[in-house]
């Protein structure tokens, strides 16, 4: 049975109960009055408490996670943009444009057209910052099991250089698989980890995006190639949530499961599937397996 949570913990349960929430209603009323009794606290005084948790006041954070989404939705989605105003709680697509070009140097149509994705990364700091102060998640050995997988045909995309830059691989990568009708419902989605940008340096850095095939591929353009994902025994870790930065599963898998499991890798790269995507679902309900290749 497990022990009884301390007056912080529980404290923090709340505050998650709140950012769990503004993930699931982006579109709906974020106000302070809703969230507070979200949290069970006091209105006159969630603000302060949210901002002494968060390091910015609750506004800004309801603002930059539906800006968040609303730019995924543009670079990566097909909604237009006066579906995207509405679905992040704007009542106006003229008020979401010029809060979007607030935030980002860009009108969202630009936006959508040619991505300026260092300026985006700039604005998006603070949330990240903010959101890790709660959600970064501590692992265990029981979140990890081994696997025997099979070998994988894949197509696959590389990405080489600055990871600022990734989303636009990224969006080359999905217009590829719309027009070669390969659905994420229906081919398994792989981000193969080649290198480390802190250890290799930004201009050295090479990901790979991947997706199932079935069949032998009959053109290679848009720098898309095959490939194989080699089958054999892997350590698995499951991440629910923010996948942007998997280094903390990562560095738990290497730092602390490895040395204490007493197994041997596979000279095969780390890799992930992506079985549940933001922002086609709430970013805490997101799913990634993280595979680590043993011998």
């Amino acid at each position: 049975m497990p022990a009884p949570l301390g007056p912080q913990a529980r404290y923090h349960q709340r505050m998650q109960r709140v950012l769990d929430h503004i993930d699931r209603h982006l579109g709906g009323d974020l106000g302070l009055d809703a969230l507070s009794r979200v949290a069970a606290f006091s209105p006159h005084h969630f603000h302060r408490q949210f901002s002494a948790i968060f390091g910015m006041p609750l506004y800004r954070y309801v603002q930059l996670a539906r800006m968040k989404r609303a730019s995924w939705q543009l670079a990566y989605r097909g909604e237009t943009v006066t579906e995207i105003a509405f679905d992040a709680g704007y009542e106006a697509p003229d008020s979401f444009a010029r809060a979007f070009r607030q935030r980002f140097g860009q009108a969202p149509s630009d936006f959508r057209g040619g991505p300026d994705w260092s300026a985006w990364a700039e604005a998006m700091t603070p949330l990240a910052r903010a959101r890790s102060r709660m959600m970064t998640r501590t692992f265990s050995m029981q979140d990890v099991t081994l696997r025997e997988t099979p070998d994988v045909p894949v197509a696959i995309m590389s990405h080489r250089g600055d990871p600022v830059l990734l989303g636009e691989t990224i969006r080359r990568f999905i217009a590829w698989r719309k027009a070669s009708g390969l659905r994420p419902a229906s081919h398994a989605t792989y981000t193969i980890f080649h290198t480390d940008p802190e250890v290799s340096g930004p201009e050295e850095y090479r990901l790979d995006l991947a997706t199932e095939i079935r069949r032998p591929m009959t053109a290679q353009d848009e720098g898309v190639v095959p490939g194989v994902i080699p089958g054999g025994r892997c350590a698995v870790l499951r991440v629910v949530g923010n996948s942007d930065n998997l280094r903390p599963a990562a560095e738990f898998l290497y730092g602390t499961w490895l040395p204490e499991s007493a197994e041997e890798l596979r000279d095969d790269p780390l890799y992930a599937q992506r079985l549940r995507f933001f922002p086609d679902v709430p970013e805490h309900e997101a799913i990634t397996d993280l595979f680590l290749p043993l011998k």
